[in-house]
């Protein structure tokens, strides 16, 4: 079945979203000794992986790993310094400008992800 550019997209958001959540759940596991932490981890991961397999579909892997990868960073630093109180130093917050800027040129700009 074709997937429409809108649904690529919207199936890469949601594979990020589960990426971020499987990632924090991580963070309280204890090395896979407390249960619910450790199901959310496992279950979020498999979910964000079957649906990161449909925008592979369409789109090149590169790409889609890259802006997987790049704005999970992204998200997951942020999450874990709003709810988890971690604190970040500049040279983390250019770094962390110079991942959006990556995936921003690779949008807007690469004719690989084909608009």
């Amino acid at each position: 079945m074709p997937v429409t550019p809108a649904a690529t997209y919207l199936l890469l958001a949601a594979a990020i979203i589960a990426e971020v959540i499987a990632t924090s759940a991580l963070a309280k596991t204890e090395n896979f000794t407390r249960l619910v932490p450790s199901l959310i981890t496992v279950v979020g991961y498999a979910i964000s992986f079957w649906l990161l397999s449909f925008p592979i579909r369409v789109l090149p892997t590169g790409i889609v790993y890259a802006v997987w990868s790049g704005a999970g960073i992204v998200l997951i630093t942020l999450v874990a310094w709003l709810v988890f109180r971690q604190t970040l130093d500049l040279p983390a917050v250019i770094g962390l400008g110079l991942i959006i800027a990556g995936v921003v040129v690779i949008n807007v700009f690469s004719k690989a992800v084909g608009h």
